[in-house]
Parts: structure tokens; C-alpha cells; sequence
């Protein structure tokens, strides 16, 4: 398998080591893509990339809204019935973070001026980016600049911007150009972007139009608000009719005279600020930003919005707003913050992994979690199985009111997904493989569409919360309508076959694609034949469930889906029945079928740079290899290994990683939980190394398109799934440690069940205190040991003392 650079690949001189902040000391060109994207700030609803406000250089100046998107039809040399008919993409809406200055007419530009000091900071306790720098221009003039720039994790709709220009020196002539720019259908400078227009194409990144996308709708300025008054842009997306309004306002604390002018037109907003500053004054200007969008509602409407919201900033001030966002991030890392002692490098990597789940999930609303969140409009900013079986666990034991609004948001999507199983002649609901409406995007079918498991993973999802949280009646209402169309879906999908002299019926389930989209449309895929098998047994016995002991609710649900008496006792026999396939001769689970049957890749013939395959070869040519782009089996012991002995998961696991090319971001993370709990425990943390690194290290070498947002959950999982050996029966919590040799110890919170625990690993065991709530069952040997009060419940690698 391929090998990847990890920790060696960052530059401590530049991003040096601290437990709360990422660090750059110096600007770079050729990487601006990459910090962009690693210092982005956001709050699931809002993202804005970290291209500085105070100089045009950029590679993407991004800022995105969660689920506002442009459509546009997919047009196919060749169709068939059923192929999706409708691309969605994110759009790059008007960018309010330009603050342009220039001091003695001379423009800041970070790569050419000369900077005596410099320092950018992501702090990850505040929940802001930071820049601080001395500038020294051409007539040497020093001149200080501050800026900070936060998107509120309370106030969905709001990021606050300030900037602080200090004349070190001498008297000097500051302009401030903010701007508020529609990047999306003009640039307000035709080389205002370094990206290459000539690189190859990578699907993994945004999709480009060539017409126009937001249509004008508003223009308003209200002058007598704030320094320069009020404006708001208000737009229409020309296909999906989406509706957006943005709006800022400034706020300037300064002695220095000021001038100011605001001008605006259909693309473009701009308050020029003229400063006379003197000798060792400070120039502080303030600029609340807000963003509404909707599916419907009139862009006028929008705008007042951003008016209500944008006044309740003001009237609040910076430092109460401030002081919000750092009481909303000691709340979440009280809930979920994973402390390491004996490895610096490894403490800031999970902590920045960690806060990109905030930054993704904290003010989604009843929108998704995109494969990127909102810092880039990599993936179209599509929703993906990702969110499901990476993002979803980690909130439901650390946010559980989270991770209920994704489950919701799946749930709106039914009747779409009822829509689309018929589409492809099946009973039930088939969720999309990509997707931001509802309605399947993806083109490609052999690598989408029939990854028919994404229904498998959103009934893991709805499995994790319940067990985490005990809320049954959501799993009664919403989950159980979902129980009930997905497995409709599999028991149709598949089919019986007789097996054997006795004439044993067996289930199966054809033409499929795994979670390793580099083996397409096979038969009997062991992941999607085992996480069907958990869906439906799921299902029946939810059913059974409620016909026992809520005679109200399992009317509801058969109101709600037709559901007949005889459906659950279906399901429970293709379950029992299901195909799992298994090699006598390896002793295995092959990966399908006729996974065996394939011929080998030759990985020592495949040079470093033709990875990933997927960018340097034919789909067909990797299809008929046993290569695989992500761990598949491996990924089915982790989600369902209890089903599987540990003498088949080590065997299973030893098979398949050397084959394993890690091209996916969701491969390492598995591996490392893997391998773990099969005991090889150098490549568990090697493993980790890699996912906590992915983007920090740039690994994959497309961080500049955006976060790995299921990966960062992925890391949360190698620690708590993998390290700390946690795992939920749905009545008890255990955990089999296995902390990582060069660590001293782990700590970290979780939420079970109304209660917070602490869970103190180390070389020995682990330690289990009870922090607030009510008793906690944790397995304690062959017994239970509630958890309460001052209890402290050790257990080591043997078992409880």
C-alpha cells in the first residue's frame, strides 16, 4: 500500500507546536490554498476561507452558505432511465471579508511588502482567526496591523470582522477599502486568484459555471447606520430559485479625521474609509456581516432579517459577542475535548480535528453536514454517507441535540428517497449518494448510485443516537418510518436462493458498490450484506417494539407507511437468511463475491505520483484489480464487530491492508480502529498519524478544496473506538484500552445517556468518573457497575480491579 508522509511533511519553524492554536509565522505563496482552508472559520451555517481581508492575494476567495446551491441539468452523451437528471452546486456567495488596506498609497500585499512580524492564529479556546503583523512600507513608515475575524457559533447568521492599524512611526494616510463582492459571477480583478486554470480536472472539486448564477434582486443603503451606513445585496439563484441577502455595517473607534464613501451596484458593495492617522494612533473599524438564505422567502424579506440581526450585534458590542462565542466553545470542549499527555504534535492535531466539527455542526439548522462543511465548495458542497457513520457518532456522545437535527434532516429527505427507490424500481426509500436538495447528483452511477449501503449508514446513525442518548421517541416517530422504508428497500433488493441438498434458502443481494469505490457493481458485497442485515433486523425489531408497547405509535407508523403485520417477520428471515461471504481456503470474508477472483495490482510497478488511482487510470482498468480505495471489510468489522469472531477480524484485516491504497480520507481512520483491536498496535498509531494529519499535513494534497469533515470524525473515533476500546450494547458502556506506547495517557468526554463522563486512560487500564447526571452502566466484568456520585470505576486491559 501506498505510504504518507505524516507529521514530516509540516514546518515547525513556521507552525510551531501549541495545545490551543494553529500557528503560522510566515506567509507563503505556493501554499495558500492549503492554510486558507486549515484557518477557515465557520459555524455549520456560514464559512468563510481564511484568505486574509487586508490584501487581495488569494487562491480561492471563498465564503459559503450550507445547502444555498445553484442546479443545472446533467447532460449525458448517452442516458438511461433513471440516471440523475439534476446537478447541484454550492455557490460562492457575495464575499464581505475585504478590508483592502493601503498606507502612503501603497497596498499591502503579504508576499511582496516587507513584514518585520508576522503571525496568523487559528484559536481554537476563542474561536477565531487571528492576524498580527509590522509593516514596514516604502517610505519606512512602520505601521501595525491587527485583525480578527470570527464567525459566531451562537448567532447563526453573523461573522464580526475588525481590523487595528497602528502607525508605529510617523503620521501615515490609511484607506480601507471593504468591499462586499458577488466573486461568484465577477471578480472585482481579472489575476485576483492564484489557482491554475490549466490543472486537470479532479472530481473532488467544484464544479464551474458558465453562465450566470445569482441574479440581482436588491440594493439597499441606509446611510445613517453606522460609519458609512448599512448595505445589503439581495440575490436569486437563476435555476434552484434559492434567495439570499447580505449585509454588513461598520463600527470605527478612532480620534484620526475620516472620510468616508459608500457605493454600490447589482455585484459589488464598497465603504472607502480615508484616515489621517497620527503618530502611534490606533484605527479600530468593525464590521458585523450577516447572511440569510431560503428556499422561498423574498430576498426584501431576507434583507430585513439582516437588518434585525445585524442591529441586536451592534447593540450587544464586540466583546459581549466575544465573550459568547468563548463561553459556546468552553461548553463544547467540556463535552468533548481528548487531552494526550507525552505527545505535543498529536494534542494540537486532535483539538484542531475536533474544532472542525464545531466549526461544521454547531449551527447547521435543519440543513447537512457537507463532505468539506462550509470551508470550500469542494464536492459541490454535496452531502455524502460521511455525516452518517463519522459525524453523526461523535455528536450523539458529545452534542446530542446535534446529532437528532441531522437525523431530522435525513428524515425530511424521505419522501425523495421514496421517489428515487421507485425511480430505480425498487419498493422503500433509497437515500442519495451525493446530494443537496434531497435529490440524487451523482452522474456516475457505478460509484454512486448503487452504493446502495448509504441507507444502511443513516439506519447506523439513527442505531448510535438511540444507543447513546435512550431517546426512544424519536426512534418511535421519525426513525421508525425510516426503519421501516429502508428495510422495504432491502428485502426487495435482494433475492433467495436455494443452497445445498437440504435446499436452505440463502439471501442475496447483486449489483452493488461498497464503500470501496475501486470495485464497482458486484455481487454480494460483504459490507452492504451485513450492514443490511443489521438494518433489517434493526427494523423488525423496532417494529415488534412498538406493536407491544405503543399501540398509538405503531398506528401512526402504519398511517404513515402502509405498513402490514407481516412485513417485520419478512424482514427478520432475509436477515437470518443473508449471504456473508466467506473463504475457506484464506479463511476470510472476501470483499464480494468474485472479489478473489481478480487479478492482483501491481503495486511495486505503480510510482508514487500515480496516486490516487482514480486520477491516473480507468475506472475499468482498477475494477478488475484487488485494489481497493478504502478499507471495505475492514470498515464492517468496525461498524458491526460483534458479528465477526477476532481470530476473522485479524485474519480479515491482515488480507486486506496490504492492499489498501488509502486514496479515500475515510480509510486511515478505520485502519487505525482496526488495527487496534486485532493488536497491531504500531500501525493503529500509525494509522491515526495519518488521519489527524490528513489535512494538516496536507497528505491527500487536496486540502485546498476544503476540510475532510468526516475524516476529523474519524479521528475522534481512533481515539475513543480504537485507543480507549469504547463500545455500546445499547444498555451498558465498556471500554478495552489499548493506549499507544509513546503516549503517557488520554483523557476524554463523553455524554451517555443525560450524564457526562470522564474516561482517564493509560498504560495500565483506564479509570471511569462519573461527572454530572444520572448513574451511568458500565461493564464491569461479566456484571454492571453504575457509575455515579464519587465513583471512580477502574478497568485494565484484563479486565475491572
Amino acid at each position: 500500500m501506498k505510504t504518507r508522509v505524516t507529521t514530516d511533511a509540516i514546518d515547525r519553524n513556521r507552525f510551531p507546536i501549541d495545545p490551543w492554536r494553529l500557528i503560522e509565522t510566515q506567509p507563503e505563496l505556493s501554499d495558500l490554498g492549503v492554510t486558507e482552508t486549515l484557518f477557515a472559520t465557520g459555524n455549520g451555517y456560514i464559512g468563510m476561507r481564511a484568505d486574509p481581508s487586508e490584501t487581495r492575494e488569494a487562491d480561492t476567495h471563498g465564503t459559503y452558505v450550507n445547502g444555498f446551491h445553484e442546479t443545472w441539468p446533467i447532460v449525458y452523451p448517452e442516458t438511461a432511465h433513471a440516471f440523475a437528471t439534476t446537478g447541484q452546486t454550492i455557490v460562492n456567495i457575495p464575499d464581505a471579508k475585504p478590508m483592502l488596506l493601503t498606507v502612503d498609497d501603497q497596498p499591502l500585499l503579504l508576499h511582496e511588502s516587507d513584514l518585520e512580524a508576522y503571525e496568523r492564529t487559528l484559536d481554537l479556546r476563542a474561536g477565531c482567526m487571528r492576524l498580527d503583523l509590522i509593516w514596514r512600507t516604502r517610505t519606512g513608515n512602520r505601521v501595525q496591523v491587527s485583525s480578527r475575524r470570527m464567525v459566531s457559533l451562537v448567532h447563526r447568521h453573523l461573522a464580526v470582522l475588525t481590523l487595528e492599524v497602528t502607525a508605529l512611526d510617523e503620521p501615515a494616510r490609511i484607506s480601507v477599502s471593504s468591499q462586499m463582492l458577488n466573486r461568484q459571477d465577477h471578480a472585482d480583478e481579472p489575476d485576483d486568484s492564484v489557482q491554475d486554470p490549466d490543472a486537470p480536472h479532479d472530481p473532488r472539486r467544484a464544479s464551474h459555471f458558465t453562465q450566470r448564477v445569482l441574479v440581482p434582486q436588491l440594493q439597499r443603503h441606509v446611510p445613517d447606520l453606522g460609519a458609512g451606513g448599512e448595505v445589503t445585496l439581495g440575490y436569486q439563484c437563476a435555476n434552484s430559485g434559492m434567495t439570499l441577502a447580505c449585509a454588513y455595517r461598520h463600527e470605527v473607534d478612532s480620534d484620526c479625521p475620516l472620510l468616508l464613501e459608500t457605493t454600490l451596484d447589482d455585484d459589488m458593495a464598497t465603504t472607502e474609509f480615508s484616515i489621517a492617522a497620527t503618530q502611534g494612533s490606533t484605527i479600530r473599524l468593525t464590521k458585523f456581516v450577516s447572511y440569510h438564505s431560503s428556499r422561498g422567502v423574498p430576498t426584501h424579506e431576507l434583507a430585513d432579517r439582516c437588518a434585525a440581526g445585524i442591529e441586536a450585534a451592534c447593540a450587544a458590542g464586540t466583546a459581549d459577542l466575544e465573550a459568547q462565542q468563548r463561553q459556546w466553545l468552553d461548553t463544547f470542549w467540556a463535552a468533548s475535548d481528548v487531552v494526550i499527555e507525552g505527545d505535543d504534535q498529536a494534542q494540537q492535531a486532535v483539538r484542531w480535528n475536533l474544532f472542525q466539527l464545531a466549526q461544521a455542526t454547531a449551527r447547521t439548522g435543519a440543513r447537512g453536514v457537507a463532505a468539506k462543511g462550509v470551508t470550500s465548495g469542494g464536492y459541490d458542497g454535496h452531502y455524502f454517507w460521511d455525516t452518517d457513520v463519522y459525524v453523526v457518532p461523535f455528536l450523539a456522545y458529545t452534542n446530542p441535540a446535534a446529532a437528532r437535527q441531522l437525523l431530522l434532516f435525513r428524515y425530511h429527505m424521505l419522501d425523495a428517497a421514496r421517489s428515487r427507490a421507485v425511480d430505480l424500481s425498487q419498493c422503500g426509500a433509497l437515500f442519495p449518494w451525493r446530494t443537496i436538495s434531497g435529490e440524487e447528483a451523482s452522474a456516475y452511477y457505478p460509484a454512486g448510485t448503487a452504493q446502495y449501503h448509504i441507507n444502511a449508514a443513516v439506519v447506523y446513525a439513527l442505531s448510535t443516537y438511540v444507543q447513546a442518548t435512550g431517546d426512544l421517541e424519536l426512534l418511535a416517530d421519525e426513525g421508525a418510518e425510516i426503519l421501516v422504508e429502508t428495510a422495504r428497500f432491502w428485502e426487495d433488493l435482494g433475492f433467495y436462493r436455494n443452497v445445498g441438498a437440504g435446499g436452505a434458502q440463502v439471501f442475496h443481494i447483486h449489483g452493488v458498490t461498497g464503500p470501496d469505490e475501486y470495485t464497482a457493481v458486484v455481487n454480494d458485497n460483504t459490507y452492504t450484506n451485513l450492514m443490511a442485515q443489521f438494518s433489517l433486523r434493526y427494523a423488525a425489531q423496532t417494529v415488534e417494539w412498538l406493536a407491544e408497547s405503543d399501540a398509538a405509535a405503531y398506528q401512526r407508523l402504519q398511517l404513515a407507511t402502509g405498513l402490514t403485520d407481516g412485513e417485520a417477520a419478512a424482514w427478520s428471515r432475509a436477515a437470518d437468511a443473508m449471504f456473508v461471504p466467506y473463504d475457506e481456503q484464506l479463511g476470510i470474508n472476501p470483499q464480494d463475491a468474485a472479489f478473489l477472483d481478480l487479478e492482483p495490482w501491481d503495486f511495486e510497478a505503480t510510482p508514487p505520483e500515480s496516486y490516487p488511482l482514480l486520477l491516473h487510470y480507468h475506472p475499468l482498468v482498477i475494477y478488475r484489480h484487488q485494489v481497493l480505495k478504502q478499507a471495505d471489510v475492514v470498515l464492517a468489522m468496525f461498524l458491526r464487530g460483534k458479528e465477526l469472531p477476532n481470530d476473522l477480524k485479524r485474519r480479515n484485516f491482515d488480507y486486506y491492508d496490504p492492499i489498501t491504497t488509502g486514496d479515500s480520507s475515510l480509510s486511515a481512520c478505520v485502519q487505525s480502529v482496526a488495527a487496534a483491536e486485532v493488536g497491531h498496535h504500531e500501525l493503529a498509531i500509525g494509522y491515526f498519524r495519518q488521519s489527524a494529519y490528513l489535512d494538516l499535513a496536507n497528505t491527500h494534497e487536496n486540502t485546498a478544496d476544503g476540510v475532510h469533515i468526516a475524516n476529523a470524525g474519524g479521528v475522534w473515533a481512533a481515539l475513543v473506538y480504537g485507543f480507549a476500546g469504547m463500545s455500546d450494547d445499547g444498555e451498558r458502556l465498556s471500554f478495552t484500552p489499548r493506549l499507544p506506547a509513546q503516549w503517557t495517557s488520554m483523557t476524554l468526554r463523553l455524554r451517555y445517556r443525560g450524564s457526562s463522563l470522564e474516561v482517564a486512560v493509560d498504560h495500565v487500564g483506564c479509570d471511569v468518573r462519573w461527572i454530572d447526571g444520572p448513574p451511568v452502566p458500565v461493564r464491569n466484568g461479566p456484571d454492571t457497575a453504575l457509575v455515579s456520585g464519587d465513583t471512580v470505576l477502574r478497568l485494565d486491559r484484563a479486565g475491572p480491579r
